[in-house]
C-alpha cells in the first residue's frame, strides 16, 4: 500500500468512527485542560525531529504518523465529549478550514507551475534582491502562496550553479512568502479576514506601510551582505546544470489567467453577501465559498488543460511537494482544534493568563503585547484564526479598532503576518517553498535549523519595530 493511500485510509477510518448530528460544530473551550494540546504539539515535534533523527522512516511514513496525531486527539475526544461532538468538530475543520485552504494552495501551485520565466538568470547578490524584491511586491497583490509558488522556481533555477543556496530560499520564505503579504487584505488569510470583519481595504497599506518597508529593506539588506560574502568565497560552479541562451520572457503566460481567476473567486467570497447558505452534519456552508472552492477546482482543472506542451517539464514541476503539505496540514489543521479553541475561550480557557497578559493595568490593550503573543502564536498555529482570537481579545469593533485603537489592530496584523516566517508552518507558503526546493536538491535547514535562522536575523529585527511602532 502506497504511503498516501495509507495516510488517507486512516483519516477516512477516523471520520467513519464517528457518527455526526446536525449541531453546533464550535468545540467549547472552556471544556478543555491544556494537555489536550499534546497531539498538536507531538505533530510538531515529529515534523522537526524525525526528518533528522530517522529520515527514512519519515520519508515513507510521515503520512500514516500524521494519521496517527490525529487519531491520538479524535479517539479520546469523541470518548470525553461523544461522538457526535467531536464528529461536527472533524467536519467543521474540514469542510471550513482545510478543503478551502487545499482548494486555494492547489490553485495556486498548479498555475504558478504552468509558467516558466526563461533566460540567462544568474544567481548573483544583486539578481536574487531583485528576485525577492520583485516577489514581495506581488504577495500583496495575489498573496504570498500565488507570489511564492510563482517566483520560487526561477531563483532556485538561476542559484543552480551555487555551492550554497539553502540561504537564498530561506530569505525568500522571509520576505516574498511572508512580509510581502502584508500590505493589502489580499496578501495574507490574516489580513483578509480582518476585511471581512469590517477593516477598509486601504486601512492595511496606510497603517504598515513603515514596518513593512523597514522589514522588507533590512532583510534584503542583510541577505545582499550575506550573499555577497557566499557568492565571493565560492564562486559559481564550473558548468551551469540550466543553461538557457534565450531572452528573458514568459512561457506559459497564459496561466496568469487563472491566476487572476483566484484572486477574484477570493475576493468574490469575502464580498458576494448572501443568505443562502447549506447545513452540512452541523457545519453551515455559504452559497459564496462553496462556489469559490468548486471554482478553484475547475481552474486547477483549466490551467492543467492550457498549459503549453513543456512547460512544466521546464519548470521541473511535481506533484510531490503539494502531497506533502496536503497531508501534514490536515494533521496540523485537526490537532489544532483543542489549541484554539483554549485561546478563544480567552479567561474561560486554559489559555487565560494570554489574555491577560495582552492588557493593562488599566483595562487597555497593550500593542506590544498583542504584536508578540499574535506573532508568536502565528508561527506555529494557522495565522489566520489566530488574528481573530487577538481582534476580538481587543475588542472586535473595527471602527474602534480602525482609529483610537489603530496601534493595536496594527500589532496584531504585524504579528499575525511577519511572524509566521518564524517557522516551516507559520505561513502554508513556507512549507510549500522548502519542499519545492527539496525536491530540486536543495539541502534544507532543519525544523529547529530554520528557527536559528529566523532567530538570529528576524527576532532582532521584531524588536526594534516593537521600539518604533507598538510600544
Amino acid at each position: 500500500m502506497s504511503m498516501s493511500r495509507a495516510g488517507l485510509r486512516l483519516a477516512a477510518a477516523a471520520a467513519l468512527a464517528l457518527p455526526i448530528a446536525a449541531q453546533a460544530a464550535e468545540v467549547d473551550g472552556s471544556r478543555l485542560a491544556a494537555w489536550w494540546g499534546l497531539p498538536f504539539a507531538g505533530m510538531l515535534l515529529s515534523i522537526a525531529i524525525l526528518p533528522l533523527a530517522a529520515p527514512r522512516m519519515w520519508h515513507h511514513h510521515f503520512g500514516k504518523i500524521t494519521a496517527g496525531w490525529m487519531l491520538a486527539f479524535l479517539l479520546p475526544f469523541a470518548l470525553t465529549f461523544g461522538p457526535h461532538v467531536a464528529g461536527g468538530a472533524l467536519v467543521h475543520t474540514v469542510l471550513s478550514e482545510y478543503i478551502p485552504f487545499i482548494a486555494l494552495l492547489v490553485a495556486l501551485f498548479t498555475a504558478a507551475g504552468g509558467i516558466y520565466v526563461r533566460g540567462n538568470l544568474h544567481g548573483s547578490p544583486g539578481v536574487n534582491v531583485a528576485i525577492m524584491a520583485v516577489g514581495s511586491v506581488l504577495a500583496s497583490v495575489m498573496g504570498t502562496t500565488g507570489a511564492s509558488m510563482l517566483m520560487i522556481r526561477p531563483l532556485i533555477r538561476a542559484n543552480d550553479n551555487r555551492r550554497h543556496v539553502a540561504h537564498v530560499v530561506v530569505f525568500f520564505i522571509f520576505t516574498v512568502s511572508n512580509a510581502g503579504g502584508s500590505l493589502t487584505p489580499l496578501g495574507d488569510p490574516p489580513l483578509f479576514l480582518g476585511f471581512l470583519k469590517g477593516v477598509d481595504f486601504f486601512w492595511t497599506p496606510q497603517h504598515l506601510f513603515p514596518e513593512t518597508l523597514f522589514l522588507l529593506g533590512a532583510l534584503l539588506a542583510i541577505f545582499y551582505a550575506l550573499d555577497s560574502y557566499w557568492y565571493r568565497r565560492e564562486g559559481v560552479l564550473p558548468a551551469d546544470p540550466t543553461p538557457d541562451t534565450h531572452r528573458l520572457g514568459l512561457e506559459g503566460a497564459v496561466n496568469l489567467l487563472p491566476l487572476a481567476a483566484v484572486v477574484g473567486l477570493v475576493l468574490m467570497s469575502g464580498l458576494w453577501k448572501t443568505d443562502i447558505a447549506f447545513d452540512v452534519f452541523g457545519t453551515e456552508l455559504g452559497l459564496p465559498q462553496i462556489l469559490r472552492d468548486g471554482a478553484l477546482v475547475l481552474v486547477t482543472l483549466a490551467s492543467l488543460a492550457i498549459t503549453p506542451r513543456g512547460v512544466r517539464q521546464k519548470n521541473q514541476f511535481s506533484w510531490a511537494p503539494m502531497q506533502e503539505v496536503a497531508k501534514l496540514f490536515i494533521g496540523i489543521f485537526v490537532t489544532m482544534m483543542p489549541v484554539l479553541a483554549m485561546l478563544k475561550a480567552g479567561e474561560h480557557g486554559a489559555f487565560a493568563a494570554v489574555a491577560r497578559a495582552v492588557t493593562g493595568s488599566d483595562g487597555q490593550p497593550l500593542p506590544w503585547a498583542y504584536f508578540w503573543f499574535s506573532g508568536v502564536l502565528s508561527s506555529f498555529l494557522d495565522n489566520a484564526p489566530t488574528y481573530l482570537v487577538f481582534f476580538n481579545l481587543a475588542g472586535g469593533d473595527p471602527a474602534t479598532l480602525m482609529t483610537t485603537l489603530a496601534a493595536t489592530l496594527a500589532a496584531i496584523s504585524a504579528g499575525s503576518v511577519f511572524m509566521g516566517a518564524n517557522s516551516y508552518i507559520g505561513n502554508a507558503p513556507n512549507f510549500m517553498v522548502k519542499a519545492i526546493a527539496e525536491d530540486r536538491g536543495v539541502r534544507m535547514p532543519s525544523f529547529f535549523g530554520y528557527m536559528a535562522w529566523s532567530g538570529a536575523v528576524l527576532l532582532p529585527l521584531f524588536v526594534v519595530e516593537t521600539f518604533i511602532w507598538f510600544r
